[in-house]
């Protein structure tokens, strides 16, 4: 801020520490609590000695300061007395604090006041401040978001099947009955083959239905496969039995999961697929409610 003429003054007021003084010596060092104090010229101080103000300029000056020293234009003598010095400061300059003087207790408590308020979720790059072990630190927002769930999707088999299938590519559908809730972009699949939309930990859980209508006990095993090269080699991850016999065409159900670990979308993929599955025996499907279907939920981060 420019002002016309000499700016207001605001004062740093400070008494020294009391000085001994030593016979035949003119230089002195001046402290505040034990801590040398340098003051901005000696226009800027008050000295007493033996009672009498002394001249801090000009022409024949009663002293001269350098650094945190005071020199009087004449030797001191035993019996001499320094009374006080007082330093007033710098011209609106409050100076730097010493190191470790601004407290807590110095600082209101409604120094972040709220008074502009964010009103959305704040950028990767926007800062908090964070107390690590006592040590005040600021951290970015994308280092510590997160924790919500947010990516949850669901699909469906539309129609049944009667036959081993590997993978199941046909007649799916993600699941849009007027409740249907889905979190994210969801998962997309090709062929049969699933590609997730971020990296994480997934939960993926697999429920098969069954129809037996042969009249002999019948048997569908329901597997999961992961691929950590986008599919140059798959891995059976779970495998999971629905079985039973015809009694009036009664249906059976069966159920899987697994956390699936993420790490990179273009390879980490998914498929299913069905063995030992009887000619006579349905894997049921339809449009309307979950009769086989598939669940993914991303849990976290990777």
């Amino acid at each position: 801020m420019a002002y016309i003429g000499t700016k207001p003054t605001i004062g740093n007021f400070q008494i020294c520490d009391a000085i001994s003084v030593v016979n035949g010596q003119a230089a002195y060092t001046m402290q505040v609590g034990s801590v040398n104090v340098i003051p901005q010229s000696s226009s800027h101080m008050i000295v007493s000695l033996n009672g009498t103000i002394q001249k801090p300029g000009g022409a024949n000056p009663s002293f001269t300061v350098s650094g945190s020293t005071i020199t009087f234009a004449s030797n001191l003598a035993t019996g001499d007395v320094i009374d006080f010095i007082q330093i007033l400061g710098d011209v609106l300059d409050l100076g730097v604090p010493s190191d470790a003087t601004v407290t807590a207790a110095k600082l209101n408590n409604d120094i972040i006041s709220g008074q502009t308020a964010l009103a959305s979720e704040p950028a990767d790059t926007d800062e908090f401040l964070v107390s690590d072990a006592g040590t005040l630190k600021r951290i970015d927002y994308s280092l510590i978001k997160g924790g919500g769930i947010t990516e949850a999707d669901q699909w469906r088999l539309t129609s049944p099947f009667y036959t081993d299938t590997d993978p199941i590519s046909a007649n799916l559908e993600r699941i849009d009955d007027a409740s249907a809730g889905q979190l994210g972009s969801g998962m997309s699949v090709s062929s049969g083959v699933w590609t997730f939309p971020s990296t994480g930990i997934y939960l993926v859980q697999a429920r098969c239905s069954i129809t037996n209508t042969t009249g002999s006990e019948s048997v569908i095993y329901l597997i999961t496969h992961a691929t950590l090269d986008n599919g140059s080699n798959w891995d059976e991850i779970t495998r999971t039995r629905a079985s039973g016999k015809n009694t009036s065409y009664n249906s059976y159900t069966t159920n899987s999961f697994v956390l699936v670990d993420v790490t990179d979308t273009s390879n980490v993929k998914l498929k299913f697929s069905t063995s030992s599955h009887d000619s006579g025996t349905a894997m049921n499907g339809v449009t309307d409610r979950n009769e086989t279907g598939f669940l993914f939920i991303k849990l976290g981060d990777t």
